[in-house]
């Protein structure tokens, strides 16, 4: 027992090291993208696979969170008076947190399986292997273009996620729930603040980072055959919806001690 725990915990050591290796040419293939205008239609490609293509999933469960946010927390507000208040409550959980958060796992179940998937089967097929025997950098060529997409466009999604939930939310307090319009937006706009809406954007470029980097990661090392691709598909989405999940807990911990630090008097929502 004891040699399978110093085993696995080797093996957890070196895989840990090899993803931060893989994580620094990353980064490094992608500041060289940036500088070199002819990868530029590699990277636009994969913003409209990654992006352009999620849109109408993004929008959708941002849409839906708002109006189950809505019908959810309605009694409650309505049994002490405050229902004209549902707008702050919705708006601050979608902008803020459940946004974000569902907005990336969503990517992650469809872009992070797809990258795996994608570069899994062409480890398995030797066409990575083929890239590099050109003298081109398999990094530079398959990892930076897809990491660089995701980046800018995760943000980007994660603001049609929000507008969607903030629209699903008004569509069933308004028109369903009888919630006076006036009030509604009144309360909102003075209960959500800009720092909220930022704060949810911000972690949107690390959850994509997170997405991009884990599953192109499991997909360059990916065991031999279908099984091999699938099984880093499994831990390529468990690996991301980890990430995102302690990603979360780490910028709410921080995000909420600067704006302690810096507004003291101003009360947290």
């Amino acid at each position: 027992m004891i040699e399978g725990i110093g085993k696995k915990s080797i093996e957890s050591v070196e895989n840990f090291g090899r993803f931060g290796r893989f994580t620094a040419s990353s980064f490094n293939a992608m500041v060289k993208t940036c500088f070199h205008p002819k990868s530029y239609p590699l990277v636009f490609n994969q913003m409209n696979i990654i992006g352009v293509k999620s849109v109408p999933v993004v929008m959708a469960t941002g849409a839906f969170v708002g109006m189950i946010l809505a019908v959810q927390a309605y009694g409650q507000l309505a049994s002490m008076g405050l229902e004209e208040r549902l707008g702050v409550l919705i708006n601050i959980a979608v902008v803020k947190e459940l946004g974000p958060v569902l907005a990336a796992v969503m990517l992650a179940g469809r872009v992070g399986g797809a990258l795996t998937a994608e570069l899994g089967t062409m480890n398995v097929t030797e066409q990575i292997a083929a890239v590099e025997s050109v003298g081109v950098s398999p990094i530079r060529y398959l990892v930076a273009p897809r990491v660089l997409a995701c980046l800018l466009l995760t943000p980007l999604l994660i603001v049609y996620a929000d507008l969607l939930g903030i629209l699903g939310g008004f569509f069933v307090s308004v028109k369903q729930l009888g919630i006076n319009a006036g009030a509604y937006w009144n309360y909102s706009a003075i209960g959500v603040e800009l720092w909220d809406i930022s704060t949810g954007i911000v972690k949107g470029i690390f959850f994509g980072g997170a997405i991009a980097l884990i599953s192109c990661y499991k997909g360059f090392t990916c065991r031999e055959g279908a099984k091999g691709v699938g099984d880093a598909c499994t831990e390529a989405f468990v690996g991301c919806f980890i990430s995102i999940l302690a990603l979360n807990y780490v910028f709410a911990v921080a995000l909420s001690a600067i704006y302690k630090t810096f507004w003291p008097l101003r009360p947290l929502i």
